[in-house]
């Protein structure tokens, strides 16, 4: 029997944070639009009951020095870190052969594939160029573009 709507189990809310959306976070002073819009994403998402989650290879992006560390460490109180296992790996190598992208795409194929081992999910992005190519192939991941 079809549940009824009140009844109808509620998704809480995933929110992917690509490199651009991660930096904006650690150092809003360097994007300060993007930090903005990116941390009302993120509130809205909380206040819903979801996560926010940062892939693995992101992270290889990001936190490249002790204090860019330290920024990204006070963002990932508010996230999880998605670890890269062999299905979201092989995952993005498809969708990078099924786009004829070469490796330079690697990490923006691994977000998406991150973004669909949780589910329906939102990419945040301040670069939603090849984010948005990539996602088309996965129903449930959409990309927001960050100012």
């Amino acid at each position: 029997m079809p549940r009824r709507r009140s009844e109808q189990r509620v998704v809480p809310p995933v929110a992917v944070l690509d490199a651009e959306a991660l930096s904006a976070l650690a150092d809003p002073t360097e994007r300060a639009a993007s930090a903005r819009r990116a941390q009302a994403v993120l509130e809205a998402v909380e206040r819903r009951g979801g996560t926010a989650r940062v892939p693995a290879p992101v992270l290889a992006e990001v936190a490249r020095t002790p204090a860019r560390s330290a920024a990204v460490g006070r963002v990932l109180r508010r996230a999880r870190v998605v670890p890269t296992d062999r299905a979201i790996a092989e995952h993005a190598g498809r969708l990078l052969e099924h786009l004829h992208l070469d490796s330079c795409h690697a990490v923006d194929a691994f977000v998406v594939a991150s973004a669909a081992s949780c589910g329906h999910a939102v990419i945040l992005t301040a670069d939603p160029g090849d984010l948005t190519r990539l996602a088309a192939h996965v129903p449930a991941v959409a990309v927001q573009a960050l100012p």
